[in-house]
């Protein structure tokens, strides 16, 4: 059925794409391949014992997108404030772990929307337009990272903070300019939750 995936015999999975979904999954996998930015080498050829031995920022990324990305792994919104030294504490953990697992997330999130885009520019389009896109066990959980990414990059644009503001969202008037956002976040989001259940089965 268009627009959900199904699986695929012996595991994986497929879903059958127009071109205009396939034009806007792969814009959108490139903006965030954009936005992630490149390794800690840039476009020079990598280096494994440079690489083992890279260290990450220790602050939080400025842009609100890739701090959603990226998150203080200790920070705990619904958490109630802490004294001053508590919180300095917990931004001493945060930055310290930041630095030495943050290059190793983006160089996973890179990977996963290079999948994406590789997986796209594979399809062989049918008579009628579009394509059936065919994924392995592995390339469907990098879809699946990778469409997470791309919704939380998304929501963050959009200041989704929890589901009264998705719900808002289904009440926007076609004129606002949030709503082609909207329905990609939606869509994205229908997708996601057919893989998942796809991957579970």
């Amino acid at each position: 059925m268009p627009g959900q995936f199904e699986p695929l015999p012996g595991g994986g999975a497929a879903v059958a794409l127009d071109d205009v979904e396939i034009s806007i999954i792969r814009s959108l996998a490139v903006q965030l391949l954009e936005l992630i930015g490149p390794g800690p080498g840039g476009d020079a050829p990598s280096d494994p014992l440079a690489e083992l031995f890279a260290e990450g920022p220790s602050e939080p990324p400025a842009d609100p997108v890739l701090h959603r990305l990226f998150p203080d792994a200790y920070s705990d919104p619904e958490k109630a404030p802490d004294s001053p030294a508590q919180a300095e504490e917990r931004r001493a953990h945060s930055a310290e772990f930041r630095r030495f697992t943050e290059n190793d997330l983006r160089a996973g999130k890179r990977e996963n929307a290079l999948a994406v885009i590789r997986g796209l520019d594979a399809l062989a389009p049918v008579d009628e337009g579009g394509a059936v896109l065919k994924l392995s066990p592995e390339e469907s959980r990098c879809w699946l990272g990778s469409l997470n990414d791309l919704r939380l990059a998304i929501g963050s644009r959009l200041e989704i903070a929890d589901d009264d503001d998705t719900e808002l969202l289904y009440r926007l008037p076609d004129e606002d300019p949030r709503k082609p956002m909207v329905m990609a976040y939606l869509w994205l989001g229908g997708l996601q939750e057919t893989l998942v259940s796809t991957l579970m089965s």
